[in-house]
This record gives structure tokens, C-alpha cells and sequence, in this order.
């Protein structure tokens, strides 16, 4: 089957699409020769078996709760707003079950893609709370993987888990023993980028988002890393796009959501690379009357030092990390000058495992001025052969 062949699918509940590209379908081997020969059946459960619950990994920030109500498969719901996010189990058996979960919160809009035994995914877009089922399976060992593809910046939504016939066989679900955090803005997270084109509306801009096909998850995919993307579009370092009032991303940085309930702590999240970029918001336009920077100059300062700020704090919180700043060059070269400033800056404190890398050429074609499909593998390029050089996972991948 050629992955890059569009499915048509068809469903109750939801409508199906395949995207143009997924990046991590070389990070979701089958755990056997055989694989999906036809699109995949994916749909609204209508006669539940007896169902056991199966063991998942999950990927990304979320707030993991005891489920209420038996809204979960498993008896824990997985309620997430960055990007990012990713679930995973393995099975024996024909058939598999994974809930999406209403909840009394605000839910967003979303996209998921569902990718079996790493064929070509099928997505449920803006998909309603209930049981789906995948079925037409071959008796046979197969992997599954539930990935948002959208950013949630108006809400939240929940996972309830997989779960499979009490007839089939639970495997463990698959690990990775790297981990890799991105940290930025829209760039990050994939903003509009399958849009052939700069014009969008808003709701082609959420259509056209992809995060599976950014340049975090081709990079992530590449060395086979857990990933997190910790980003959200329109926020910057000191100032977010046009001086629009909310939280910037390293105020945002510290939640597991953006409500600032309950900060983020995972004493099992220990990334050996760490990539960020930002400024893009903060230089791109102009000051505004009222903002609280008079000049350019003071803007400039306010953003030097808080940035270096949050990488010395991530600094403490990750040790042994490689950091790796990029930037392009936005705004007349102001955006990839003020990142290089500070990572020269933290350099000559002492700070040995960070480095900053200019990526220029970009086409940004896509919605709004943002990079294309095409961008984001030069970007993972880049940042693969940087990411090479420093070595942080050791002699070999």
C-alpha cells in the first residue's frame, strides 16, 4: 500500500481522512510479517462485547485521573491540552477498542489519527465522546497508536484508554528508552501546515494543522524518542503576536494545562535533547501604543533576559540535557540575532551542551507565512544533523 495514497474511508459518528504525510509511521513497527491489507475500519461501537482493559504508554503532557462514570477502558482518563499527545498499545487478536471521553470540561475541536501496526492512518475528525471499535484486523499480533494531530488552545479533551475482547490476548505496549522535548510556538506545531496555500480561514487553519508532520515528531521519529510538544501558537518569550494579552509560553510552561491548576511533574521525564524556538511573536510586529515597551531597545533587553532565564531553568531541571536553540531569520534577522545573543550568553556562563542553529531558505508557504510540509523536513534535517554532531544518545543511534 502506497502511505502516501489519500483512504477514503467511511464511519458513523465521524468523518474520515487520511493525511497527505505522517511522519511517525516508521516510529509504529508491526509486531508482525503480516499487516493491514485494506483501510482500516474504524467506527462508533454499537454492541460492546465483554471487554478487558489494555495496557497503554502515553506520550506527552496530560492529567492522568481515576475515571468517573466507567468513562474509561481502563479505569484512568488522560485529559490533555498541548500538543502532541500520543497513546500505544499492543495486542493479539482481530479487533480493539479505545474510548474518547465527554467530560463537563470545555472540549476542543480535534483530530486523531488511529494507526495500526504502522499503516497508513485513518483520523477521526472533531470525533463524538463514545467507544470506537477497529475491526477487519488479521488474527495476528498488531500494534495500535491513537496521535492528536491539532492544537486545543479553547479547551480540553480526554482519552479513556484501549481496551480489547476478553477473547484476544493483551501484549505490553511498546517503549522507548529516549525522550525528546520540543518547546515553541506555531512553527512548533505544525500550524496550517498542509495548506498549499498562505490564505486561510480559521477553520482552515485547524484542518490544515498537522503536529504528526512537523519537524518535532520527524525528528523525534527519527531517533525513535518519546516526544513532548510543549508549544502554542501566537505565544513568545516576553511578548505574543501583534501584543495580544495571555500567557506567554514559558509562563505557560510550567502546567499540565493551560488553566495553571496543577504544575507539570513527571520524575520519569528526563529528555536527552531539548529543542526550542521562539521570538518569532515577540519581533514580527510592531509595538503597539500601550504595550510596556517604548522601543525596540527595551524590548530587545526584557527578551534577552527572560529567555535566558527559562533556559537556565530548564538547565536546572535538566542537567544532562543537550539544548538546541533555532531560529530563523524573521523579522530582518531581529529573531535568529536575539536567540543567538542568549544562547551565547548561557555558553559563556558555563552552560557546555547548549547551541544554536540558524535555519534559513524556508518557503513558509503554508497558512499565514508558516513553514510547509516541505519546511519541516529541512528543518528535522537541520536539526538531525546538529543533533548528530553533539551526540547526546551516545556513539550510535
Amino acid at each position: 500500500m502506497n502511505p502516501f495514497q489519500p483512504i477514503v474511508m467511511s464511519g458513523k459518528g465521524s468523518r474520515f481522512h487520511a493525511p497527505r504525510l505522517f511522519a511517525i509511521l516508521a516510529a509504529a513497527p508491526s509486531l508482525t510479517a503480516s499487516a493491514c491489507a485494506a483501510p482500516l475500519d474504524v467506527h462508533k461501537a454499537a454492541n460492546l462485547p465483554a471487554l478487558h482493559p489494555l495496557p497503554l504508554s502515553a506520550s506527552g503532557r496530560m492529567l492522568r485521573t481515576p475515571a468517573a462514570n466507567a468513562s474509561s477502558l481502563g479505569g484512568i482518563d488522560f485529559t490533555y491540552q498541548w500538543p502532541g499527545i500520543a497513546f500505544r498499545a499492543a495486542f493479539a487478536g482481530t479487533r480493539v477498542y479505545f474510548r474518547v471521553v465527554a467530560t463537563n470540561k470545555t472540549r476542543a475541536d480535534e483530530i486523531l489519527h488511529i494507526v495500526v501496526d504502522g499503516q497508513p492512518p485513518a483520523s477521526l475528525v472533531k470525533p463524538e465522546p463514545g467507544v470506537y471499535e477497529v475491526e477487519g484486523l488479521t488474527s495476528a499480533r498488531h500494534t495500535i497508536g491513537v496521535f492528536l494531530a491539532t492544537e486545543s488552545l479553547s479547551g480540553t479533551n480526554t482519552f479513556g484508554g484501549f481496551a480489547i475482547p476478553a477473547t484476544e490476548q493483551p501484549l505490553a505496549p511498546p517503549q522507548r528508552h529516549r525522550q525528546m522535548e520540543f518547546i515553541g510556538d506555531s512553527h512548533t506545531v505544525g500550524y496550517g501546515n498542509l495548506s498549499p496555500t498562505r490564505t486561510c480561514t480559521e477553520d482552515q487553519v485547524w484542518a490544515d494543522t498537522d503536529d504528526t508532520q512537523a519537524f518535532g515528531a520527524i525528528v523525534a521519529s527519527h531517533y525513535d524518542a518519546d516526544d513532548q510538544i510543549n508549544a502554542i501558537s501566537g505565544r513568545g518569550v516576553v511578548r505574543n503576536y501583534n501584543g495580544f494579552q495571555a500567557d506567554t509560553l514559558p509562563q505557560a510552561y510550567p502546567w499540565v494545562l493551560f488553566d495553571r491548576k496543577q504544575k507539570y511533574s513527571d520524575p520519569a521525564w528526563k529528555p536527552q535533547v531539548i529543542v526550542i524556538t521562539l521570538g518569532t511573536n515577540d519581533f514580527t510586529t510592531p509595538l503597539n501604543p500601550g504595550e510596556r515597551w517604548k522601543t525596540r531597545d527595551e524590548l530587545h533587553a526584557d527578551f534577552e533576559a527572560t529567555y535566558a532565564r527559562f533556559l537556565e531553568e530548564l538547565r536546572a531541571r535538566n542537567p544532562a540535557a543537550f539544548i538546541l536553540v533555532w531560529a530563523t531569520n524573521a523579522a530582518r534577522g531581529e529573531v535568529e540575532a536575539e536567540a543567538q545573543k542568549v544562547v551565547t550568553q548561557r555558553s559563556r556562563q558555563g552552560d557546555a551542551d547548549i547551541a544554536f542553529l540558524p535555519i534559513d531558505g524556508l518557503s513558509f508557504g503554508a497558512c499565514n507565512s508558516h513553514p510547509t510540509l516541505a519546511d519541516d523536513q529541512i528543518i528535522a534535517q537541520k536539526l538531525e544533523q546538529q543533533i548528530d554532531a553533539h551526540r547526546p544518545f551516545g556513539p550510535s543511534r
